[in-house]
């Protein structure tokens, strides 16, 4: 099983930090942070943070995509309600699912809803969890508050899950519905249907769309040491300048921002965030994020993750992300998913660590990323 997620199935909570500057400014703002990690590398506490931090990284599904066959259906209906201005997915009931436990020919399946792209916190819906079963009976109904017109930019996708006593989730297949050209005034589609469980296609289907450029700047600064000769420690700077082309989610709303982590520091000390730029999909930030306690050597270990994001109400939506390092697959020593750095993002860092002192800049493509869950 990967040990990371694609972005867009990671909920994002609201942690943004204010910032005073106005959405037209080009100010130039400048925080400094030390990654956590980073800064303990010498000592033995260091290291063990660091082989923590690789283990800590998990699925959001907590789930298992490979091992169970897809099988069986799933019927539901769903129906917008004006009054309300609601989504209701109404779950009636699975049959024939796949068996989890082989020996006793059964399940404890459950029903889990997202309207993707919104894979957070907002987004999910779920029910409650059938015990002992292959056909399970739900008759419940999930609701979400929006807006009919967002509705349109919407896809339903329902999943079905066994969970095991020790709250381990199995998937046993998803339907999804592309409620953009879905006909909410045709009474056939507000009744109950049954639909065949499929396997999980999700993810390939979203790294295919194109997610928008950042146009950014690198620069390494190395900090001798009184009586030294060779620096022993360096600042990494990193200035966001701006995006190009974002995709809208929203139809043409769009409230964006930044978020930086140098993996693989988890830990909320090592993010930093730009302001939020509202209603353009071409946002201007100027803002340069500064990493102390960067020693010759960590440089080829550590990877810098920049992330897009919408911000919308209580949540945030991924929008596309870049990794910028060696992409060497490891880390200290220890294999992890997120040194998968492009060629591109590669070339940036490599001409930064060989032109200490000076701005390396680069347009560089956004991408799907699997995201480490952070830590607190």
């Amino acid at each position: 099983m990967s040990k990371s997620v694609p972005a867009f199935l990671q909920d994002e909570s609201d942690d943004r930090e204010t910032d005073t500057a106005s959405e037209g400014s080009y100010q130039l703002s400048r925080h400094k942070k030390s990654p956590s990690s980073l800064t303990n590398l010498s000592s033995s506490s260091g290291m063990t943070s660091l082989s923590s931090v690789s283990g800590s990284v998990m699925s959001v599904y907590s789930g298992d995509f490979g091992n169970l066959e897809v099988k069986g259906n799933i019927q539901f209906a769903i129906d917008y309600v004006d009054s309300l201005k609601e989504l209701h997915v109404f779950v009636a009931q699975c049959k024939d699912l796949a068996a989890a436990d082989i020996k006793k020919q059964r399940s404890d399946p459950y029903v889990k809803t997202y309207l993707l792209p919104d894979k957070g916190k907002m987004g999910k819906k779920k029910t409650l969890v059938a015990k002992k079963t292959l056909n399970p009976v739900y008759n419940e109904i999930l609701r979400y508050k929006i807006d009919r017109q967002i509705l349109k930019t919407q896809k339903l996708n329902l999943s079905v899950w066994h969970r095991d006593t020790f709250k381990r989730n199995s998937f046993l297949g998803e339907v999804e519905l592309d409620l953009e050209t879905w006909d909410w005034d045709n009474k056939q589609n507000k009744q109950l249907k049954w639909y065949p469980l499929k396997r999980k296609t999700a993810p390939v289907a979203f790294e295919a769309e194109n997610r928008g450029e950042m146009k950014l700047a690198l620069q390494y600064v190395p900090e001798p040491m009184p009586g030294k000769k060779l620096p022993t420690t360096g600042e990494v700077h990193i200035w966001v300048k701006e995006c190009l082309d974002l995709p809208l989610l929203r139809g043409s709303h769009l409230n964006s921002f930044v978020k930086c982590t140098i993996l693989p520091d988890t830990s909320r000390k090592s993010r930093q965030k730009t302001r939020a730029v509202g209603k353009t999909s071409n946002p201007v930030f100027n803002h340069t994020m500064v990493y102390d306690g960067f020693r010759p050597e960590d440089l080829t270990e550590a990877c810098v993750e920049l992330t897009v994001w919408d911000h919308y109400k209580l949540s945030n939506q991924f929008l596309g992300g870049l990794r910028i390092g060696f992409g060497t697959g490891k880390s200290y020593g220890t294999e992890v998913d997120w040194m998968d750095s492009t060629s591109e993002e590669v070339a940036l860092w490599e001409k930064m660590v060989n032109s200490p002192n000076s701005w390396i800049e680069a347009t560089l493509p956004l991408r799907m990323l699997l995201i480490a869950k952070m830590s607190k």
